[in-house]
């Protein structure tokens, strides 16, 4: 099961040491102008000037602006699902773990600027299916690997059976996501939930998960 460990993504650049603050500024003007103006819609140019630094420096970070785009989703989803997140932790509590992630993928789905970029790529406005497929590897994917490598690992701990980890780990996001992001993709009025209903929602689904692939019971 070794395959489904996520592999780290090649840099986007000659590999050189780079000024840290300058690719913050520019993946941050990034992330702001992909979603206000679509993918065609920014060009290198603004997000130079959004960043405040020169068009060359952009391309001293970042090849091309697909790979500014894929560095950029990377960086919003590893902002809200830290690696840290996924690391098995034997001595505690496994629907404790699993909460946790539960609550920090619901936020970061269910965030203005998740929707906000569902929208420009089903609708078209993001680019080519090019583009839709480098979103895909960078976020969704991506995570569904990382946490096929925590279930691996909680499996070698007879914390859970699982015969294919690949598809419990699409199983647990298409859950949490639920009824409440389905409204919310919608634009459905009462797509606004509050925090009881999602904690309500959350913990129901990690119970259910647990369930599904709890190790049998010694006799």
């Amino acid at each position: 099961m070794s395959s489904m460990n996520p592999i780290p993504a090649k840099a986007c650049g000659p590999g050189r040491p780079k000024d840290l603050e300058k690719r913050a500024a520019i993946l941050e003007a990034a992330k702001d102008l992909f979603l206000e103006h679509g993918f065609d819609g920014t060009s290198m140019d603004a997000i130079a000037t959004r960043a405040g630094v020169s068009k060359l420096t952009v391309y001293s970070h970042f090849t091309d602006k697909e790979c500014l785009f894929t560095e950029a989703v990377r960086e919003k989803c590893a902002e809200q699902m830290p690696t840290a997140l996924f690391d098995v932790d034997v001595s505690g509590s496994l629907r404790d773990q699993l909460i946790a992630i539960a609550h920090a993928f619901f936020s970061l789905v269910t965030s203005d600027a998740s929707i906000s970029l569902h929208r420009l790529l089903t609708t078209g406005a993001g680019g080519s299916t090019k583009l839709a497929q480098k979103f895909w590897e960078a976020g969704p994917q991506a995570l569904q690997c990382a946490f096929a490598g925590f279930l691996e690992r909680e499996v070698a701990a007879g914390q859970l059976q699982i015969a294919d980890v690949r598809r419990a780990a699409e199983q647990f996001f298409c859950l949490i996501k639920g009824d409440l992001h389905a409204r919310q993709l919608c634009g459905c009025a009462n797509a606004s939930f509050d925090k009881a209903e999602v904690d309500a929602h959350l913990a129901a689904t990690v119970d259910m998960f647990m369930s599904a692939y709890a190790p049998p019971r010694q006799a």
